[in-house]
């Protein structure tokens, strides 16, 4: 005020008490009024009087129950199980209608197009064979998971149980260098790693949420799911009695997804002592209340704006894929196709840790999209093997039958060995494409991008290579 003139300083006075006077004589009684009844409005939220009934008395009861010490993490891995028991149970007989329809049906309509306007056997392969077979493997794989999961993911946050997953959380990304909301982006990546980077915008500090970003590979998506199982099924529930496979191969499965999150904390914590060097900060998280559900809206959001959107990212990277698919297949130098000139090139490097050139050119190949793993093992060992089955070279198949499946995996060397391995090189292994170009979106960095891709496939050779020597050593030996 000391560079305003007299002039200026009687203005500001006289629009004060203009001011004043509108507001009516009783301005500061209201205030003061308005501040006591909030005061008044919070105690009785958590005060209570003997013989009142104690406010949020429900909500209190269940969060005693849902974050207490001893049944907070049993009851969170029960609910995340059911909800990922829900995704793969459902999702199996709308991605059969939908592999039915786009594979079955309308793939050999498109065939007899081509053949119909004499296009040219190559043209007709990398359009049809190649591109159009891996955009359909990844839609029947990934959309029905994706239209169960993120509906039920959503639900759960809007129900507010997610904000307790992330106060059982804490404590443990605390004292691993990282954030407790890590647990949310972490959840999301058992749906898919790309939304679960996307995720990652809840945590405020820079350094925790790049923590996040580069261990949200070690969840399991929806894509690496179906490998999984289906690894699982044939050689580890192929050990026990017949009734007892499907938890046998259940447990194994649980087991991978659980190591995952066992890992996810040991990077975050070497991440936070090195390179991204820091305290966790604090975390003040206020617990809603439990609330019903808003039904469209949640359908909305996680139909529209998560499934779809990740989807058509998945589909643009996938088709480019099926087209080099067809082309290592068909081209030939000699006698072999180049997929066997890698196959046969990368068989010794590949035994080293348990592994084949079969499953490291279809890790290769399946970068865009992890949903064509198993259709693209399956063709490169009928093509490698020279066995008789599929639907021609750089052709991705899937079989109906278990057995059938096995039998050809087996006559390409597999043994329970390979499957363990694959299944932990099925964890740790690069993000795929979707979620790597998701990641330099979120970063706007190549180095932590080229981080986050090549890391866990560093980390998955070694511990593949370990388990191998140890298998040799007690196992074999």
């Amino acid at each position: 005020m000391q560079n305003t003139s007299n002039k200026e300083r009687e203005d500001i006075l006289n629009e004060a008490n203009s001011a004043r006077w509108e507001l009516g004589l009783n301005f500061h009684d209201t205030v003061i009024e308005s501040i006591y009844a909030n005061a008044s409005q919070i105690a009785r939220k958590t005060v209570t009087q003997k013989g009142e009934k104690e406010a949020y008395s429900t909500d209190l009861k269940i969060d005693k129950i849902v974050t207490s010490r001893w049944l907070g993490f049993p009851l969170m891995f029960l609910m995340l199980a059911t909800v990922f028991w829900l995704t793969v149970a459902g999702a199996n007989y709308p991605s059969g209608l939908l592999a039915s329809l786009l594979v079955d049906y309308i793939h050999p309509i498109l065939k007899s197009a081509a053949a119909s306007i004499n296009m040219p056997w190559w043209l007709d392969g990398v359009l049809i064979d190649g591109a159009y077979l891996s955009m359909t493997w990844v839609i029947a794989v990934m959309l029905p998971p994706m239209a169960i999961f993120f509906p039920l993911f959503t639900l759960l946050e809007d129900l507010g149980y997610l904000p307790r997953v992330a106060f059982n959380m804490d404590n443990l990304f605390r004292k691993a260098g990282a954030h407790g909301k890590q647990a949310l982006s972490m959840s999301m990546g058992f749906g898919c790693n790309a939304a679960g980077v996307i995720a990652t915008r809840v945590i405020d500090s820079p350094r925790e949420r790049l923590v996040a970003i580069i261990t949200n590979n070690f969840s399991l998506c929806n894509g690496r799911w179906p490998t999984q199982i289906l690894i699982a099924s044939i050689f580890i529930g192929g050990l026990v009695p017949a009734q007892l496979a499907g938890v046998v191969s259940a447990g194994a499965v649980v087991g991978i997804a659980v190591f995952g999150i066992f890992l996810s904390l040991v990077v975050s914590w070497g991440l936070s002592k090195s390179v991204l060097r820091g305290e966790a900060s604090a975390f003040s998280l206020e617990l809603p209340p439990y609330r019903p559900p808003r039904i469209w809206q949640t359908l909305y959001t996680s139909l529209i704006d998560r499934t779809i959107f990740v989807l058509w990212r998945a589909i643009i990277f996938a088709i480019p894929a099926g087209i080099v698919i067809w082309l290592v297949a068909n081209i030939h130098i000699g006698e072999l196709s180049l997929a066997e000139h890698f196959i046969q090139w990368s068989d010794p490097f590949a035994i080293i840790f348990g592994l084949n050139g079969v499953i490291l050119l279809a890790y290769i190949i399946a970068i865009p999209a992890n949903e064509i793993v198993i259709p693209t093992i399956l063709m490169l060992t009928v093509l490698s093997t020279k066995l008789t089955g599929g639907a021609g070279d750089g052709v991705m198949f899937e079989l109906d039958s278990v057995g059938d499946t096995a039998n050809i995996l087996h006559a390409g060397g597999w043994t329970l060995l390979t499957a363990v391995n694959l299944m932990l090189f099925s964890l740790l292994h690069n993000p795929c494409s979707t979620t790597i170009y998701t990641i330099f979106k979120e970063t706007k960095s190549w180095k932590w991008t080229l981080v986050s891709t090549f890391l866990p496939i560093v980390m998955g050779l070694v511990i593949c290579f370990f388990t191998t020597q140890i298998w040799m050593l007690f196992v074999v030996g």
